[in-house]
């Protein structure tokens, strides 16, 4: 498996989490909408430098 391929499965395995014991997407809105896209900045952040090293 690559890098972006585990930062993928990481990044769902996230999402379930906060969906299931977070609760992030309940109908009150707040700090947890952040949670999810800070996550999501990091999933891309993962990926761009997984990218990179791989071409190397």
């Amino acid at each position: 498996m690559n890098k972006s391929t585990i930062a993928i499965l990481i990044y769902i395995l996230g999402l379930i989490f906060g969906a299931l014991v977070l609760n992030m997407w309940s109908a009150n809105t707040g700090s947890k909408t952040f949670i999810g896209i800070i996550w999501t900045a990091i999933l891309l952040i993962a990926l761009f430098y997984a990218e990179k090293n791989e071409r190397k």
